[in-house]
């Protein structure tokens, strides 16, 4: 017990001591975090605060493994996980600090963070199974890999996004720890022990800068540190707990930053976004939305994770299927919270599926269209059968009206129009459209328009628009039009009434 002590300590003090170091070398090679949209800070913010959180961590359990005392002989046993761990953790502490510094590609650290994961279970550190008591037990077998490398890596970017207020992330991490250190004493794990409460000290320490008002940020460096570390550690304990507590009380200490993370991506899927998009609909953000100060917002998500936490620490005394029952509860409390601030919006969700999968079936109907038509606009022998082509796609894309002006050899404009007989006037918006067709071989430069029925979506008017000029780009007329089109000049209306859907106009 002294040791714990003198670890969690030690750490604290280095990191008050080392913290105002990095704000000084932070400010002297220019690593800020400048405001912005996404941002709710105001000035520019040091933000490679994830050193004074790792090297605390890395000095205070070094010199305790290498002594000779109960804690080392326990590291020789798992020596080489732990040197994995490591190695793992300091390559997403070195990708991190590098995309502070230098920004580096998210798809980058992406690979970075699969690599550190891969090394980890290289050695031994992976979900083999999942036990709940006497009455279930699922061994993963292969899968334990893919399986422990979605954890790793979804911890790490759970915390990195989480890190979105001052000293949000790190003290949702402090609990986190103090739990996992809970439970590798209560599972005899003395090294994983000592680590956590060395990167608790560290947090600790590191929150006297970082708590509202901020001095300095984690940065990447430390978002992505702590959840590696976080989740590697989580990973060790399951190992030794036979039970599913090993997984499912970290599970619920990071039960903010996972379902924020998992919402994220639901959000950014359903919306056709990259996973890798920022955005600002983040549970801290919509919280700030509501009119509550940065610092209430933090003391609200402590005190959530304090909560889920603290109840899930029931678990620890609980067996078979009152865990399950324990671990289901609050999680529902979980959900409860996030449903209340805006970030579970179902019929929302229900209504952005049906439109997406109606974008779906109509952007794959156009495209039929467009293969259709293409072999007929491709035997087209001259440039009437080519129009005739070009109108019956435009009738199948719903198109409105769609009209071609050209010179002819005397240099009188013509124009054709075809209108779609089935359209009924003012029973929708329309989407103007011109294509001006640059010359071909022997045809004059076509000067093309279009007007596409919306139908209720900009969106699939403009594909059906897009899949047409696809068109006129690749199947072009061979010969140029007939004489006798209609002259611009011989009509009695302006020349842009001619192109007005509710206008009448000739027909060819």
């Amino acid at each position: 017990m002294k040791t714990y002590i003198a670890v969690l300590l030690g750490s604290v003090l280095w990191a008050i001591l080392l913290t105002p170091v990095v704000i000084w070398v932070a400010r002297r090679v220019g690593a800020h975090d400048e405001p912005g949209v996404r941002k709710v800070h105001t000035k520019a913010i040091p933000r490679i605060g994830g050193i004074a959180v790792f090297i605390p961590t890395l000095i205070l359990t070094s010199a305790v493994l290498w002594l000779d005392n109960a804690v080392s002989r326990a590291f020789r046993e798992i020596e080489w996980q732990i040197i994995a761990l490591a190695v793992g953790a300091t390559a997403a502490f070195g990708v991190g600090l590098a995309d502070d510094l230098y920004q580096l590609r998210a798809r980058t650290k992406f690979i970075v963070q699969v690599a550190a994961a891969v090394l980890v279970c290289a050695f031994g550190i992976r979900i083999n199974a999942f036990a709940v008591g006497d009455w279930m037990r699922i061994e993963f077998g292969l899968f334990s890999w893919p399986l422990t490398i979605l954890w790793l890596v979804g911890i790490c970017n759970a915390v990195n996004l989480i890190d979105g207020l001052d000293g949000l992330a790190a003290g949702i991490a402090s609990i986190a720890c103090a739990v996992i250190a809970m439970l590798a004493i209560h599972t005899g794990m003395a090294v994983m022990a000592v680590l956590m409460l060395a990167l608790l000290g560290s947090l600790l320490g590191f929150l006297v800068f970082n708590f509202n008002p901020a001095k300095v940020f984690l940065g990447d460096s430390g978002s992505l540190f702590l959840g590696f570390v976080l989740g590697a550690s989580s990973v060790m304990c399951s190992q030794k707990s036979v039970t599913m507590v090993g997984l499912a009380l970290p599970f619920l200490a990071l039960g903010v930053p996972i379902l924020d993370t998992l919402f994220s991506m639901l959000r950014r899927t359903l919306e056709r976004r990259s996973m890798f998009a920022p955005d600002r609909s983040h549970i801290h953000h919509r919280l700030v939305d509501l009119g509550l100060h940065q610092r209430h917002v933090v003391l609200f998500i402590y005190l959530v994770t304090a909560t889920t936490t603290g109840l899930g620490l029931v678990m620890m005394i609980t067996r078979g299927r009152e865990t399950v029952v324990v671990f289901c509860c609050v999680m529902l409390l979980l959900l409860v919270v996030f449903r209340m601030v805006g970030a579970i919006r179902l019929r929302e969700t229900i209504e952005r599926i049906r439109v997406n999968q109606r974008l779906a079936r109509d952007n794959k109907e156009t495209r039929r269209v467009h293969d259709r038509a293409c072999l007929t606009v491709r035997a087209a022998g001259d440039f009437e059968q080519w129009w005739q082509a070009m109108c019956a796609a435009g009738k199948e894309m719903d198109f409105v009206w769609l009209s071609a002006s050209y010179q002819d050899d005397a240099g009188v404009e013509q124009i054709i129009v075809w209108r779609n007989p089935s359209w009924v006037p003012d029973s929708g918006r329309v989407l103007d459209v011109r294509l001006p067709a640059p010359p071909w071989s022997d045809v004059p430069s076509l000067d093309l328009q279009l007007g596409v029925a919306i139908n209720g979506s900009l969106e699939t008017a403009s594909h059906r628009a897009t899949q047409f000029a696809r068109l006129v780009d690749e199947y072009r007329p061979v010969t140029r039009p007939r004489e006798g089109g209609v002259s611009a000049s011989d009509r009695s209306v302006g020349r842009d009434a001619l192109w007005t859907p509710s206008r009448s106009g000739p027909v060819a």
